[in-house]
This record gives structure tokens, C-alpha cells and sequence, in this order.
């Protein structure tokens, strides 16, 4: 079993920064493949980013590809996203996830979720 606790959501301004984390309860974390998900109000659960679990190669949708960053610190059971350049459209309750292969990005192909952490960007 895993569980999963993000942090650090808030208010920021368009234009602006801010790094949502993620810490695992698990001995195991190294084994997983670490995704963010995001949802906003009245849309389906979606794909952000996400770190590979022996090599950490990342994997990033569109919409965040070259604004998003996505890492993880094995040492500290934690994965983090550093998101630049906010948008109003990036408003969303941001989700980390932890599955069997970082290439994936399905919400059916992830095992565990935290509970989310707000984001919202104001214009």
C-alpha cells in the first residue's frame, strides 16, 4: 500500500510559478513510476506529467510541455512539479499518482492517488 500526500497548491497570478510536492508513505518508492494528474471543475480527470521509475525519464503532455517540470527525490519518497508560466487554464485540483510505468497516461494505469491539492490561477 501507498499513500500519497501532495502540497503546496495555492493562488497565483498568470505568469507566475509555483511547485506543488508530493511525499510517499512507502520503503518501495523507487519502484514506482511518479505522475501529476490535474482535474478542472466539470472536466475529466487528465494527464500532466510524470518521472520514470528506474531511470526517471519524464514525460510531459502538451498543453504543460516546456512550462511544466517534473522530478523526484528518491531519497525523500517525494515528487515534485515546478510549474512556470501559469495559465488560467492550468487552474485545476493538481493529483499525484503512482503506477507501473511513467509512459502511461491513463487514470485506469495508476494504482495510487493522493487526496490533490488546489491550483488556481488568477488573470
Amino acid at each position: 500500500q501507498v499513500q500519497l500526500v501532495e502540497s503546496g497548491g495555492g493562488l497565483v497570478q498568470a505568469g507566475g510559478s509555483l511547485r506543488v510536492s508530493c511525499a510517499a508513505s512507502t520503503r518501495t518508492f523507487s519502484w514506482y513510476a511518479m505522475a501529476w494528474f490535474r482535474q478542472a471543475p466539470g472536466k475529466e480527470r487528465e494527464f500532466v506529467a510524470a518521472a520514470g521509475r528506474s531511470d526517471g525519464r519524464t514525460h510531459y503532455a502538451d498543453s504543460v510541455k516546456g512550462r511544466f517540470t517534473v522530478s523526484r527525490d528518491n531519497a525523500k519518497n517525494t515528487v515534485y512539479l515546478q510549474m512556470n508560466s501559469l495559465k488560467f487554464e492550468d487552474t485545476a485540483v493538481y493529483y499525484c499518482a503512482a503506477g507501473p510505468d511513467g509512459r502511461l497516461r491513463g487514470v485506469r494505469d495508476y494504482d495510487y492517488w493522493g487526496q490533490g491539492t488546489q491550483v488556481t490561477v488568477s488573470t
